[in-house]
């Protein structure tokens, strides 16, 4: 996958050994990219995430970086998000959680990057 290099790729297999295991919101949880509500009875609080395994985190921050140049797909779905005003950091938060569900999910299917045509 573009923007995921040798480093990003040993960490990922080192302290992931669940990808492939888990569901798109299991996998994200476990990482620390899925939004957690803060409600209190009829109070909506505000949606966060924290916690999970840090050194994925930032293995996938810098990813997400590179992927934002490289990657088609990372690039688009980066543009689209900067255009509805999505401030810079939701923006390479949301692309990190969409590069390690589709890790996952290349895992889980045992099958390799393709470029999507209509990205």
């Amino acid at each position: 996958m573009p923007g995921i290099g040798d480093v990003t790729s040993a960490t990922i297999i080192a302290e992931l050994p669940e990808l492939g295991d888990l569901n798109r919101q299991e996998i994200a949880s476990l990482v620390g990219l899925a939004p957690f509500n803060r409600d209190s009875g009829q109070m909506r609080g505000k949606r966060s995430i924290f916690g999970g395994r840090g050194s994925v985190r930032s293995a996938l921050y810098m990813a997400a970086l590179s992927a934002r140049r490289y990657n088609p797909a990372i690039a688009a779905f980066s543009k689209r998000l900067t255009e509805q005003g999505k401030p810079p950091k939701v923006v390479i938060t949301a692309c990190m959680r969409k590069i390690l569900i589709t890790l996952n999910t290349m895992v889980k299917t045992n099958t390799t990057w393709e470029n999507p045509q209509n990205a």
